[in-house]
C-alpha cells in the first residue's frame, strides 16, 4: 500500500496514481455509455481508499467507500436494462430532488466535517475555515448526487459534475494541489464532452 517513487523529491503512490487514471478511464467508458464504467470505478475506489488511509485523509476516505457503494449501485442498474443503455433528461421532480439534496446534504455534511474535523479545512483559520469545509462538504455531497444520477442514467448527471467542478477546480489549484487542479481539469472536459454525446443520444430516442 506505500508502494510509490519519487518525483522531483515528493513520493507519488502507485495506489494514488492508478486510481486517479482509472477515476478519469470511468469518466470515457461513461460516455461511451458502457457498463465497464463502473467496475472500473470500483476499482479505482479501492485504489484511492488505500492511498487515503496510507495518507491519513479519513474523509478522502469515506468519500471512496461512498464511490464504491454507489459504483455496485450503478453497476446493477445499468447491466438490468441490456446491452442498449436508454438515458433520458430528469424529470421536474427529479431536478427538483436532486438541487434540494446537494443543498440540503451539503449543509448536514459541511456541520458534520466541522465538528468531526474531517475536513482539512476545519483546521483552517476562521473564517476561511467555514469556506474551505462547505466546499470540501458540497464537492462530497455533490459527487454522491451525480454519481446515484449517472446509475440512473439521467443525463442530469453531467450537470451536477460540472457544478462540482466549478467549485473543485479552482479550490485545487487555491490550495496548491496543482496535479488534482489539473485531473481535475481534465475531468471538466471529459464530462463537458459526456454531457453533448448523452444529449445527442436522446435525441435519437425521441
Amino acid at each position: 500500500m506505500n508502494a510509490g517513487f519519487e518525483v522531483l523529491g515528493t513520493t507519488v503512490l502507485w495506489t494514488d496514481l492508478i486510481g486517479n487514471i482509472l477515476a478519469l478511464a470511468t469518466v470515457v467508458f461513461a460516455i461511451r455509455r458502457s457498463l465497464w464504467t463502473w467496475p472500473v470505478q470500483l476499482t479505482a475506489s479501492v485504489l484511492l481508499l488505500a492511498a487515503s488511509v496510507n495518507a491519513g485523509l479519513t474523509g478522502n476516505a469515506l468519500k471512496q467507500v461512498m464511490f464504491g457503494v454507489l459504483a455496485v449501485y450503478g453497476w446493477v442498474r445499468w447491466k438490468s436494462q441490456g446491452e442498449e443503455l436508454a438515458v433520458r433528461p430528469a424529470t421536474y421532480a427529479e431536478r427538483l430532488f436532486l438541487a434540494g439534496t446537494v443543498v440540503v446534504g451539503t449543509a448536514l455534511v459541511g456541520w458534520f466535517f466541522f465538528v468531526t474535523g474531517l475536513s482539512w479545512g476545519a483546521h483552517a483559520p476562521l473564517p476561511e475555515g467555514y469556506f474551505l469545509v462547505a466546499a470540501d462538504a458540497y464537492i462530497f455531497v455533490g459527487s454522491a448526487v451525480a454519481t446515484w444520477a449517472q446509475g440512473r442514467a439521467l443525463t442530469d448527471f453531467w450537470l451536477v459534475w460540472i457544478a462540482v467542478d466549478l467549485v473543485g477546480v479552482p479550490l485545487a489549484f487555491r490550495s496548491g494541489l496543482v496535479v488534482s487542479g489539473a485531473v481535475y481539469a481534465v475531468f471538466f472536459v471529459l464530462v463537458l464532452t459526456g454531457f453533448a454525446n448523452w444529449r445527442k443520444q436522446e435525441a435519437v430516442a425521441v
